[in-house]
């Protein structure tokens, strides 16, 4: 078994979800472009698209809102 950090282990559960599930979607505080405050999420933009990798705006109530919605 190689050995991973814990953000690519996250990075590789999320993408594995992904893959496998094409209603899988992510979204956070500058996780796309950015790839997350810790860099989680590098890279996944570019295999999954902003449709799948959102960025949401800087405010709990939104991210909330758009949770309950999704």
């Amino acid at each position: 078994m190689p050995d991973l950090s814990y953000r690519e282990a996250i990075r590789d559960a999320l993408s594995r979800a992904m893959r496998e599930d094409d209603d899988v979607f992510i979204m956070g505080e500058d996780i796309a472009e950015m790839g997350g405050s810790m860099g989680v999420t590098h890279g996944m933009v570019d295999e999954f698209g902003p449709e799948r990798v959102r960025n949401t705006p800087i405010s709990e109530m939104a991210i909330v809102g758009a949770g309950i919605g999704a």
